[in-house]
């Protein structure tokens, strides 16, 4: 209240002291007993403003003033005693209509009288918070729950056994995240950015390439998709910004750069490899798999889904699916419920075990002969009458494409169509067969 203290008026017996600003303006007082206050005793602390910019006091000066002499008029009008009742009378109830303004003003605190300068931010910054304000509403949480038995009471409960982030795809209710966000969930819960949490069912998943779709019921004005760009024509150093939400707290964004393209993953359910995917350095911690990587537009370029990090946080190497992988398995997925993509039908070895055979290739441990390698003759490994194994065909090239790895099989299978027929070149025992092999679709997987 010091404020109003400072502003208060002085009591109404004191305005016939000459030493109140009243009184020295009053013009019923001789000339020679004036006392003028300095005019810095009225100016406001905070603003420093002049006392006669107000309407009031400007009239009260004047009022004061006009029996005043000035260098130019020597003679003043002689004065009645009425002019100078009425003038004292003007004069008084100027003063407590003042008095009351200042006491009835809603000042509250010091703050009435303070002029606060706004929160100036760079360029750079004004356009970070203006994504994420605008993107935060298209990002959301996922809770993964599955039904345990209780060991005392055999009641079956569900239990928050992970989290992970997602974003909303359309206003049909689609949410996109990874797959092994909802791996083994009897129950899937989606919380938007309101805080209101709503049951998911899962429309369709790609283990392959850790993408899953799930749906909710919520109202159309709740949902709002994310801007989806592209992918192909990103370079190394712009910049980029992930929104998820690491260990269960609400809606994080991290910055960073694309430190790499063109990297290649593996696929945490089978591992097979997803190609063409996002280095990038911005902070991706448990929770924030699922989440959107944006580009400084606020437009979709990949969905964060793996780090390198021995520790299990954020080591500045992350990995992010890219979008344009992703939107053609969106659409499969909601479509169809499912991803049509063709395979050979077989099982084979690890990668090392067919280094230490010192030859370069695939080794079929399997090819069930329902499947297209089992019709088009591949052997697999065995193990004859008294245990010794015989090696099955090790695939060696694939349309004349050489084959080394497993890595190298997919790559050469990714860019096939269900239908299409292929020429596998194998080496059988000691001499290279070449077998035509037509490609099937996966299996449906519950």
């Amino acid at each position: 209240m010091a404020a109003v203290a400072a502003y208060s008026s002085p009591p109404i017996s004191s305005f016939n002291s000459l030493s109140s600003p009243i009184a020295a303006f009053s013009p019923s007082f001789p000339k020679k007993n004036h006392t003028h206050l300095p005019l810095s005793k009225l100016i406001c602390p905070s603003c420093r403003s002049n006392p006669l910019s107000t309407p009031i006091l400007s009239l009260l000066y004047t009022s004061g003033s006009h029996s005043q002499s000035s260098n130019t008029h020597k003679i003043s009008q002689p004065r009645t005693p009425f002019s100078s009742a009425v003038d004292s009378i003007f004069v008084l109830c100027t003063s407590l209509a003042l008095s009351f303004s200042l006491f009835t003003a809603d000042v509250g605190s010091a703050s009435a009288f303070v002029v606060t300068t706004p929160r100036k931010l760079q360029s750079d910054e004004l356009a970070t918070v203006r994504l994420f304000q605008e993107n935060t509403p298209s990002v959301v949480y996922i809770t993964n729950l599955a039904a345990k038995q209780d060991a005392f009471t055999l009641d079956v409960l569900e239990v928050p056994q992970g989290s992970g982030s997602g974003f909303i795809w359309d206003k049909d209710g689609h949410i996109v995240t990874n797959y092994h966000v909802i791996r083994g969930a009897s129950d899937l819960r989606v919380t938007l950015a309101d805080q209101s949490t709503y049951e998911a069912r899962v429309v369709g998943f790609d283990q392959d390439k850790d993408v899953a779709v799930l749906r909710v019921s919520a109202p159309q004005d709740k949902l709002r998709p994310i801007p989806v760009g592209v992918s192909a024509g990103l370079l190394v150093g712009q910049k980029v910004y992930a929104i998820g939400n690491p260990f269960g707290l609400d809606h994080t964004l991290t910055t960073g750069v694309i430190s790499g393209l063109r990297r290649e993953i593996s696929s945490a359910a089978t591992g097979r490899p997803i190609q063409d995917v996002i280095q990038t350095d911005a902070a991706i911690n448990p929770g924030n798999s699922g989440g959107p990587l944006l580009d400084s537009s606020g437009s979709l370029i990949g969905i964060n889904t793996a780090i390198y990090s021995p520790s299990g946080a954020s080591s500045g190497v992350g990995f992010s699916i890219p979008v344009d992988t992703v939107s053609g398995i969106v659409e499969q997925l909601v479509k169809f419920g499912k991803v049509t993509r063709p395979i050979l039908g077989i099982k084979f070895a690890p990668d090392q075990s067919v280094e230490q055979l010192g030859v370069s290739g695939v080794l079929v441990l399997d090819a069930p002969l329902n499947g297209p390698a089992g019709k088009a003759g591949l052997l697999p490994t065995k193990r004859d009458a008294y245990g010794r194994l015989i090696l099955g065909d090790i695939i060696t090239s694939v349309n004349d494409k050489k084959v080394s790895s497993g890595s190298d099989l997919y790559r050469i299978l990714d860019n096939c169509k269900v239908g299409d027929k292929v020429i596998v070149e194998v080496l059988r025992g000691d001499h290279k067969e070449k077998i035509p092999v037509i490609l099937e679709p996966k299996p449906d997987e519950s």
